[in-house]
């Protein structure tokens, strides 16, 4: 069996939300590189562009969307205009907000402004992206997860409930669809610096803290999700629905 029937995405378009940054970004090149079409989603227009001619300087296909996900008809929008492009064969969820009050400080709008982005958008992405999918007999759903769905750590707060659920929504998706051909699955990262975990980031104790416990001696690079994407897109993962899968150098076993 070739790499190309395992791995290759030619003929497949891929919407990846918030593509234009960190690990989505990464995504986005590495689904480009096997073949597929990428729909490069997020809110600013420049780091869009940048991502999007990123993946043509290297031979890839990418288009960009602007794309508000922070309202129900903000991921309503999306959805449109996927569609009008002749639907989407892989989603994957990467854009998120991490805002972690203390929980004794955590209000309504802050789990509402959470929750919005980081659940409402990918379930409604599913449920108007999915069926099209279904009919064509492929597709694939890719979730980003966070370490904070399965321990608390840092102020887990809303932020680690949302990405919970997350999990939750993507074991819900494959009991409906993986019968026609339509997988759904998550990537639980472990810490990664990127602008998401700005707060973090800025400490260097707790950076040095994240990465003695990995097994690997180091925390994550938005790079080391483009591998496990391409696997979870391609058809030779026609198998494997409803998990969360671990990219994170043994945070979670150690």
């Amino acid at each position: 069996m070739s790499l190309q029937t395992l791995f290759g995405l030619d003929g497949r378009t891929a919407l990846v939300t918030g593509g234009s940054s960190g690990v989505g970004r990464a995504i986005a090149l590495a689904l480009a590189d096997a073949g597929a079409h990428v729909l490069v989603a997020a809110r600013t227009r420049g780091t869009i562009d940048e991502s999007v001619s990123a993946i043509r300087e290297g031979g890839g296909s990418a288009d960009g969307i602007v794309a508000d996900l922070s309202t129900r008809a903000g991921a309503h929008a999306l959805a449109d205009v996927a569609d009008a492009a002749g639907g989407v064969d892989v989603l994957v969820h990467s854009a998120g907000i991490n805002l972690r009050p203390p929980m004794d400080e955590l209000d309504e709008d802050t789990w509402d402004a959470t929750m919005a982005v980081n659940l409402d958008a990918p379930f409604v992405l599913g449920q108007r992206l999915a069926p099209g999918m279904a009919a064509r007999g492929y597709g694939r759903i890719i979730g980003i997860s966070s370490q904070q769905a399965h321990r608390p750590f840092a102020a887990s707060g809303a932020y680690g409930v949302s990405k919970a659920a997350l999990e939750a929504l993507a074991r819900s998706q494959a009991e409906a669809w993986s019968a026609q051909g339509v997988t759904s699955n998550v990537l639980v990262p472990g810490f990664v610096q990127t602008a998401l975990n700005r707060r973090l980031s800025a400490d260097p104790a707790a950076v040095e803290r994240l990465a003695a416990r990995t097994l690997v001696g180091r925390n994550g690079l938005a790079s080391d999700f483009a591998a496990a994407a391409v696997f979870l897109a391609g058809p030779g993962s026609a198998y494997v629905t409803g998990q969360s899968i671990a990219v994170d150098g043994g945070f979670s076993v150690h």
